[in-house]
C-alpha cells in the first residue's frame, strides 16, 4: 500500500535544516523553485499561483545561508556542490524527480543540478543566469566582466555586510536603480537583513574560488533559458551561448523591457516560460 502524500515544511541535509514552502495540489507534478540573491522563497509567490492553477505542486526552499537552521560558518560551506546536494535531497524527499526552476543564483544551482544529477530533473528553466560555462567564458570576452564587478567586491570580508546593512538609504536607491520595486526592496530588508540571512547569502559569492572547473558541463534535460534585455548583471552573450552546452530540446526566451528581477517583476511571463517547458515533457 502506497503511503499518503505529505507536505514538506522542512527537511535536513548535511546536518542542516531547511525551511520549505510546499503548496499547490499535493498530487501534482513537482516544480522545484530556487531563489537567488538577495531573495528567499517568497520571491516565487506570484509565479507559484499560476503553476498551482495548472495543477502543479511547488516546492520553494529557503536555501543554504537563508534558512535559520542552515547557516554554516566558513565560505567553503557554500560551495556549489554542497548547494546542489541540498536541493537534490529535497527532490529525493519529494519523490525523486522534479521540474527544476531557478532565478539568479538559484539558476546556477539549477544548471548544476541538471549537470550532476539529470536523473532527478525532468526539465530545467533558468531565469537570468546562464549555463555556468557560458558565463565564465563571457567574463573575459564580452561586457560580462564589467557587469560582474560586484562579485569581486563581495569577496572582501565584513565590508559588504557593513555597507548593505548600515547605509540603507544609499543601498535602497541602488537597488531601485537595478529594477527592483519598492516591495522587492522592503522584502530584502525584512527577509534578508532583519532575518539575519545576509552573511549566508554572500557566502555563495565567497565560495566561488572553490568552484571545480574540471567538473562536467553538459546538460541532457529539456531546457529553457529566460533572459531580459534590461538586466544590469547578465549580458546577452552568455545567455545566447548557453545552448552550446545543452544536448536536449532548448529554447531561449528574451523578455523585452524587463530587469533582472523576473519572478517578481513579470511573474506571468516567468510562469508562461516555465509552463511551456514543463508541458513539453512527458
Amino acid at each position: 500500500m502506497t503511503a499518503p502524500l505529505a507536505r514538506i515544511s522542512s527537511y535536513t541535509n548535511d546536518g542542516l535544516t531547511f525551511d520549505v514552502v510546499d503548496s499547490g495540489p499535493i498530487d501534482g507534478d513537482v516544480v522545484l523553485l530556487l531563489h537567488g540573491f538577495p531573495e528567499r522563497a517568497s520571491s516565487w509567490d506570484e509565479v507559484s499561483a499560476r503553476l498551482h492553477a495548472e495543477g502543479y505542486r511547488t516546492l520553494a526552499p529557503d536555501q543554504r545561508g537563508y534558512s535559520p537552521g542552515a547557516r554554516p560558518r566558513g565560505r567553503r560551506s557554500y560551495r556549489v556542490d554542497l548547494l546542489v546536494g541540498d536541493v537534490a535531497a529535497l527532490v529525493e524527499r519529494a519523490g525523486g524527480r522534479a521540474h527544476v526552476v531557478g532565478h539568479d543564483w538559484g539558476a546556477m544551482v539549477a544548471w548544476s543540478l541538471a549537470i550532476a544529477r539529470p536523473d532527478l530533473v525532468r526539465s530545467l528553466t533558468a531565469l537570468s543566469v546562464p549555463h555556468p560555462a557560458a558565463f565564465v567564458h563571457a567574463l573575459t570576452r564580452s561586457v560580462q566582466g564589467l557587469k560582474s564587478w560586484y562579485m569581486l567586491a563581495f569577496q572582501i570580508p565584513f565590508l559588504p555586510e557593513l555597507v548593505l546593512s548600515r547605509r540603507w538609504r544609499i543601498h535602497r536607491r541602488i537597488m531601485r536603480g537595478t529594477g527592483m520595486s519598492d516591495a522587492d526592496v522592503d522584502r530584502f530588508r525584512s527577509g534578508i537583513l532583519d532575518h539575519g540571512a545576509l552573511r549566508g547569502g554572500l557566502g555563495w559569492y565567497r565560495a566561488l574560488p572553490f568552484l571545480d572547473r574540471r567538473a562536467p558541463t553538459r546538460v541532457s534535460v529539456p531546457t529553457t533559458m529566460v533572459w531580459s534585455d534590461r538586466d544590469l548583471f547578465i549580458g546577452r552573450a552568455s545567455a545566447e551561448a548557453s545552448e552550446q552546452h545543452v544536448d536536449a530540446p532548448y529554447e531561449l526566451v528574451v523578455l523585452l523591457g524587463v530587469s533582472h528581477w523576473i519572478p517578481t517583476e513579470v511573474p506571468d511571463a516567468a510562469a508562461d516560460a516555465i509552463l511551456a517547458r514543463t508541458s513539453s515533457v512527458d
